[in-house]
């Protein structure tokens, strides 16, 4: 068991300058005839009790989790596997149906299953994805492609290509142009009406009703080290240019690296991985907040490193992080919403029923 020490009064007070602290969003109970007309569903990877409680207390004992009216908690386990990798737990949002790790939207005999995603393309809903991954990592392949393995980068990109998505953002452009077999999906973005771009700065909401922001790196990098904001402002990009589509929509931000620094067990890297979800996610509830019509849900794929919090220091915003393992957890991982029909998420369920409670709030079931 490792144990970090680190101090981040720096960096949690950027955070928290950035971030206006407020009161309790308001609650809205569920109604049949009023479904909800937009979703945006935030997956911090990896992202447990302990890791939501170092990065509070990182920002000065402040969270963004705090305004949240409805909280729940979600079991994660496989179908046949206690623990669940990203995979796994992403098809159970995305097709409401438990299956082995290493799937991507395909069910335990390796059959496609029909995602959200595609629900909502057949029903006139725009769809996106923001991640600080590659843009063909576990969590948001589930949502559009279709593979018996995760590890199968090149054929789920173009899955994405050949997908209903209308906007994504994420890193990994080299699994669209420099692939082994020598295909160029840029081309066959462009030909099927994407704007594709390698920066955030030349997306022009508005101008484009497809867009796609590829940036290189396979290896994408930390949150110190990625463009100022950049799941923050790739988030509220999409949602601006879903919005300007003028049709509803479906669109799925993840946090991503919260999971590697559990990997890793560093919990200076964790806390700054929290810190940039935080921000991303204040900037998710303003927009909401403002649109009036989307609901907006918050939860984890599952837990990683069974991360503990042993110590710390109140006044220089530092904790030590004791880990118990490399890998994740088992243990159940919260839920959070607020917007309409959000009292749907509250009290304990599998994480087959986030898939359920969706197409429960859109109108849909």
């Amino acid at each position: 068991m490792t144990c970090f020490r680190l101090s981040l009064v720096g960096l949690a007070l950027l955070a928290v300058s950035g971030c206006r602290t407020a009161g309790l969003l308001s609650a809205v109970d569920y109604r049949a005839d009023k479904p909800v007309r937009n979703v945006i569903f935030v997956v911090g990877d990896g992202m447990g009790l302990a890791q939501i409680t170092a990065g509070m207390y990182a920002r000065d004992n402040t969270s963004v989790f705090e305004q949240f009216p409805v909280v729940g908690l979600i079991k994660t386990h496989s179908s046949d596997q206690l623990i669940t990798d990203s995979a796994a737990g992403a098809t159970a949002f995305s097709c409401g149906q438990k299956t082995y790790n290493g799937a991507i939207a395909v069910d335990s005999n390796r059959l496609p299953l029909r995602t959200i995603f595609e629900e909502g393309d057949e029903r006139g809903y725009g769809t996106g994805v923001v991640v600080s991954s590659t843009i063909t990592h576990a969590t948001p392949a589930a949502f559009y492609a279709h593979d018996e393995s995760r590890n199968n980068y090149e054929a789920i990109a173009e899955d994405l290509v050949l997908s209903g998505v209308d906007v994504g953002i994420g890193y990994g452009k080299e699994q669209f142009s420099a692939r082994t077999d020598a295909r160029d999906l840029l081309a066959i973005l462009n030909e099927r009406g994407f704007q594709v771009q390698d920066n955030l700065e030349a997306f022009d909401v508005r101008k484009h009703e497809r867009q796609m922001v590829l940036l290189p790196g396979v290896d994408p990098p930390r949150a110190n080290e990625r463009p100022k904001d950049f799941l923050s402002r790739g988030a509220i990009l999409a949602a601006d240019q879903l919005k300007a589509n003028r049709e509803p929509f479906l669109l799925v931000v993840e946090g991503s690296q919260i999971d590697w620094a559990g990997h890793a067990n560093d919990t200076e890297y964790l806390i700054g991985e929290m810190l940039d979800f935080e921000v991303a996610l204040e900037s998710l509830i303003r927009w909401a907040e403002k649109d009036g019509e989307t609901l907006v849900v918050v939860t984890a794929d599952h837990e990683t490193g069974g991360l503990a919090l042993t110590d710390g220091d109140l006044d220089q915003f530092s904790v030590v992080g004791s880990y118990s393992t490399k890998n994740h957890t088992a243990v159940m991982v919260p839920v959070f919403a607020f917007g309409p029909a959000a009292t749907l998420f509250s009290g304990m369920y599998d994480n087959t029923a986030i898939y359920t409670k969706l197409r429960m709030a859109l109108g849909w079931e």
